[in-house]
Formats: structure tokens, sequence, C-alpha cells
């Protein structure tokens, strides 16, 4: 039980520090900058521009609402997971110190963009969640069948167009590049950046001096038996994986064995395990 509380009250720290990351995201880089990318902090900003009106006023009043429909349309995990977020988040955009820290609009948003991915990334490692915009996804899901990533995608565009209206066509463009910064980073962040390179190789003749060549360079390999759909002849086929700086490297030494060799080669985010003996 002890251990379970240790655990849980390291996972609320762990929210909150994802959380003033995102702050610190909102208010040192796109506040200063003008700039709106999507999201409920993009909408305080663009209604801040507009009115004046608390930046984080106006995100407590969105998650508020967010918690709500939670409550109505989906379940009380999903509620009671967004709802500590929701309501720190606020709170740290208020304490949070707001200056610029660069003068160049494209850099900030660059490294807003970057920083904001981390803080979100995460907040879903942990499955946690900052509340905002991203509910109405997860009941367009529920209730009809849309995809989280496209209509969470739809309400970004959506509240980026609003820099139309106060900044001009170049914080629209900077908000759009911001997303895709943003999308980019997290994507790393979540499958992790220790990429690595799944290998499938046959070849007519030479399949014995293939796994010489990988057994000399102390690569583990799977070997499985498939059949060609054209001639219908059996054969094996070869799976290793590399690490990506080694590709390569690989890749040569299999074509000076055996040029006509057939590769396959797929990215993959995660490998876990040893070698069989």
């Amino acid at each position: 039980m002890k251990i379970l509380k240790n655990y849980q009250a390291l996972r609320y720290i762990v929210i909150v520090m994802a959380l003033e990351i995102v702050a610190i995201s909102i208010n040192f880089f796109y506040a200063p900058a003008k700039v709106a990318a999507g999201g409920a902090t993009g909408l305080a900003i663009l209604i801040n521009e507009l009115v004046g009106f608390d930046r984080a006023a106006t995100v407590l009043i969105v998650n508020l609402i967010m918690i709500v429909l939670a409550a109505v349309f989906l379940d009380r995990g999903t509620t009671a997971r967004i709802a500590f977020g929701s309501i720190v988040l606020p709170v740290l955009l208020k304490v949070t110190p707001s200056f610029q820290v660069l003068q160049d609009r494209t850099f900030a948003v660059l490294v807003g963009g970057s920083i904001f991915a981390v803080g979100v990334a995460l907040l879903y490692r942990i499955d946690a969640s900052s509340g905002g915009t991203a509910v109405p996804p997860m009941i367009f899901k529920k209730y009809f069948r849309i995809s989280p990533a496209l209509s969470l995608l739809a309400i970004d565009t959506v509240v980026s167009l609003g820099n139309l209206v106060t900044q001009g066509l170049e914080a629209l463009i900077l908000a759009l590049f911001s997303l895709v910064i943003t999308a980019v980073v997290m994507n790393y962040i979540e499958t992790g950046l220790d990429r690595h390179k799944m290998v499938y190789i046959t070849t007519n003749d030479r399949i014995d001096d293939l796994k010489k060549y990988l057994l000399d360079g102390d690569k583990g390999f799977t070997i499985m038996d498939v059949r060609g759909g054209y001639m219908g002849d059996g054969r094996e086929m070869l799976m290793v994986v590399l690490d990506n700086h080694e590709y390569n490297h690989f890749l040569r030494g299999i074509h000076q064995v055996d040029p006509e060799a057939f590769t396959i080669a797929y990215d993959i985010s995660e490998a876990h395990g040893g070698t069989f003996l």
C-alpha cells in the first residue's frame, strides 16, 4: 500500500512538472509571439489579443466546460483523468511569469512548439491530460467513430485560423508550422528516440552464405519458411533487427555476399528482449 501511495505521489509530481512545461511554452514563447497554435491555450491567446481577457481565466473556463462534457458523455475514469490537469494548468499559467525570451517569432514558435510537445508527450506517457480541446475528439470517437487525430487537427486548425483576425497571415502560417513541429517532436518522444530497422532478407541460392555473414558479424536473426507467390517454391527468409546507424553498412555487406539478395526494411520504434540461446 505504501509503495502504491508513493507511486501515486510521484505520478502527480510528474503531471505538475509536465503541465509547468506546457505553461512555460505558452508564457515564454507563444503568447509573447502572439501566435495561437490550437487548443484551449491557443483560444486563450486569441481572446487575450482581441479583448484583453486573462489567458489563465480563459483556459480555466474552457477546461471546466470540457470536464462537464466529459462527465456527461464519457466515463468516470476519463473524467477523473483529465480533471486534475484541467484545473492545475490554468493555475500554473497564472503563477508562471510571462515575458518575451526570443525576439524572432519564427524561432520562438519553433522552440515553443518543441517545449509544448515535451510537456504533452510526458502527460501521455503517464496516461494524464491537460484537458481542453482533447475532450471533444474523445466524444466524437465514442459516438461518431471519427478518428481523434483527425478531429483534434480540425479543432486546432479552426483555432489557428483566428490568427488571421488578430495578427494576420504570418501568424497563421507560424501557428500551422508549430502544429507540425509539435506533432513531430511528440511522435519521437512517444515512440522513443532509439529507433531501429527490421530487415527481411531472402535469396535464390545464397541463403547459407548470408547466415554465415550474419553469424560472423555476431548478428542475431530469425529464420522463417516462406513460399514464392509466382513460382510456388519454398525458401528461407531471414529477419534481423538493427540499430539505425548499422543499417547502411549492413546492407552493403549483404549485397557483397549476394548482389541479387532481396531485402525489405521497416522502421520500428521499439525492440525489447535479448538473444535466444
